[in-house]
């Protein structure tokens, strides 16, 4: 699966949960910052790498940042201070660690996303995120029961 296609999914998952009514609250609670994009990028490396140095997850970046270690060691600061990474000092080293969970991170970065498109409809974002994934039989069949599902709970509702 690419990351286009996992995305897309993941998408579809928070908006399917919107739509349902489900509550995103732990989501708040387990994450509780919100990333910038070079942040991500660092984080990339610790969640595909583990625990590393900074020169270390500095060589492991994309090279079209062209950031100095100076740079990635600010980033891996302000990752410790919103509590998104951990350290273990070794000796004169510092290795870093992941303190989130990839997953609850980004549903947390695909719920504020959705917050920011989402007006009074949703139903198109949800179209848009349908059309451009290629769903499994199995898939369709479970979107269709949680759709089926809130038809009902909207039916017995008042």
């Amino acid at each position: 699966m690419t990351s286009i296609d996992y995305m897309c999914r993941l998408l579809i998952s928070v908006l399917v949960g919107v739509l349902l009514g489900e509550s995103m609250c732990r989501l708040n609670d387990e994450v509780p910052m919100s990333l910038s994009p070079a942040e991500w990028e660092v984080m990339k490396v610790l969640w595909e790498s583990g625990p590393a140095a900074a020169r270390d997850i500095h060589s492991r970046l994309p090279t079209e940042n062209m950031w100095a270690t100076k740079t990635v060691k600010t980033m891996l600061s302000r990752l410790v201070a919103k509590g998104a990474v951990a350290y273990d000092q070794v000796g004169n080293s510092y290795l870093y660690r992941a303190a989130i969970d990839r997953d609850l991170a980004t549903r947390r970065e695909v719920q504020s996303v959705i917050g920011r498109l989402m007006s009074a409809a949703s139903s198109p974002l949800l179209a848009h995120f349908i059309d451009e994934v290629e769903l499994t039989d199995d898939e369709i069949r479970q979107l269709k029961r949680m759709l089926d599902a809130k038809r009902r709970s909207n039916r017995a509702q008042p």
